[in-house]
């Protein structure tokens, strides 16, 4: 898994920067954040469209399945993400897909109420 050196990365593939440990976010968040930005921002020459659009899909059913404490530290480390890219002086862009990841996979603050009533139990998440 740590072979990017031996690799060349191609061009068109989108990376996100490796998120220090002190930081105190949660692993899977990061893994979660990781795989979000390549989907979506990695080209049609790196992955196909129509499956990154159902990977997206099913990641953002699971994280609508978070409630309560859960959904707030997700929200924090969210937080704590975005201060650490407007502090090292990250790209416009990746500050901007920071911000909007949570509202673009249905767990953003506006869904508040909604999520915590038990809707999307069947991966119903046409909410409004």
């Amino acid at each position: 898994m740590n072979d990017a050196a031996d690799g060349d990365v191609p061009d068109g593939a989108a990376v996100f920067p490796l998120i220090p440990e002190g930081l105190g976010v949660n692993p899977l968040l990061l893994g979660v954040v990781h795989a979000a930005v390549f989907l979506s921002g990695s080209s049609e020459e790196v992955v196909h469209p129509a499956a990154a659009d159902e990977a997206l899909d099913r990641l953002a059913d699971y994280l609508q399945r978070l409630h309560g404490e859960d959904l707030l530290k997700v929200r924090e480390d969210m937080n704590a993400l975005t201060t650490l890219a407007r502090q090292e002086k990250w790209p416009k862009e990746l500050i901007q897909a920071l911000m909007s990841m949570l509202d673009a996979l249905g767990v953003g603050s506006k869904e508040e109420g909604s999520n915590e009533e038990g809707s999307n139990e069947e991966g119903g998440n046409e909410e409004e």
